[in-house]
């Protein structure tokens, strides 16, 4: 586990967390409900972490559904406002355009 993994971690424990607009977009798209994205972290697999990503470092976790259903949610850490962001959500078999 990373340090910027360990720290979104405490931030959405905390429901120190805002949701953005497009991942509020690829909820309805992907028919994933945010309290699932949220409760997911905390068992996730962590990914990959992007501590150099611009404008905030990123992190991609591995989340299940209810139904077994994987996907990946990406959350990045906003240093400034002393929040996590949770990005975006897709399914590992979404072809990409």
């Amino acid at each position: 586990m990373g340090k910027i993994h360990r720290t979104i971690l405490a931030l959405v424990a905390e429901e120190r967390y805002v949701v953005g607009e497009h991942v509020a977009e690829r909820f309805d798209e992907r028919g994933i409900l945010e309290w699932q994205a949220v409760a997911g972290l905390a068992d996730g697999g962590l990914m990959r972490e992007k501590p150099r990503d611009k404008p905030n470092p990123t992190i991609e976790v591995r989340e299940m559904l209810p139904d077994g259903m994987a996907f990946k949610a990406v959350w990045s850490y906003l240093g400034r406002s002393g929040v996590a962001k949770l990005v975006t959500v897709h399914f590992f078999d979404e072809v990409k355009p």
